[in-house]
């Protein structure tokens, strides 16, 4: 038995994604660039990098595709040890949010996946955090993303969590498919 819980398959974790999604709908979030502009002020660019650093370990880089996505995901949730350290890329859906006043915020880089309590409302993905990478230019919630950055274990004594540590996220203008079987 693995040590480390299927995203898809926590109840918490689940809830947490879904009050996060929730206040971010009813609230509102803003696009960080909302000219669909580069950084560098180009009109008219596909893809917008809100985040680039040369923290990566670019000759290690395990890239969770589209076709493969939740097995994979599940992989790595259940061999970490075989993962831990290396670069992962996906794409998928960024969702974030600060669901307690007291919480630190949440950002998360999932797709619909088989599970959740209906048979078909689960989610595989990530938690994502980039110490480089200032709050206030996340991407709005339910952008498509495309993210790159090293598997690390956050250890809280009473359980563990695996997360993504950014060095380069991209928003694309193309979406994958939001819903994966596998």
């Amino acid at each position: 038995m693995s040590r480390y819980k299927l995203s898809g398959y926590n109840p918490i974790v689940t809830a947490l994604i879904a009050a996060m999604a929730l206040s971010c709908f009813t609230i509102g979030c803003s696009k960080p660039n909302a000219n669909n502009t580069n950084p560098k002020g180009k009109a008219g660019s596909d893809n917008i990098v809100v985040l680039s650093s040369s923290n990566s370990n670019s000759g290690n880089i395990v890239e969770i595709r589209e076709k493969m996505f939740a097995t994979q995901i599940s992989d790595v949730y259940m061999n970490p040890d075989d993962y831990l350290g290396k670069t992962i890329k996906l794409e998928g859906i960024f969702m974030g949010g600060q669901p307690y006043p007291d919480m630190d915020p949440y950002y998360s880089i999932f797709r619909y996946a088989p599970g959740g309590c209906c048979g078909n409302d689960g989610m595989a993905g990530f938690e994502v955090k980039g110490e480089t990478c200032p709050i206030e230019i996340y991407p709005a919630g339910n952008s498509w993303v495309e993210a790159t950055g090293v598997l690390k274990e956050i250890d809280s004594g009473s359980y563990k969590s695996l997360y993504i540590d950014l060095s380069s996220l991209t928003i694309l203008s193309k979406r994958g498919a939001e819903y994966v079987v596998q």
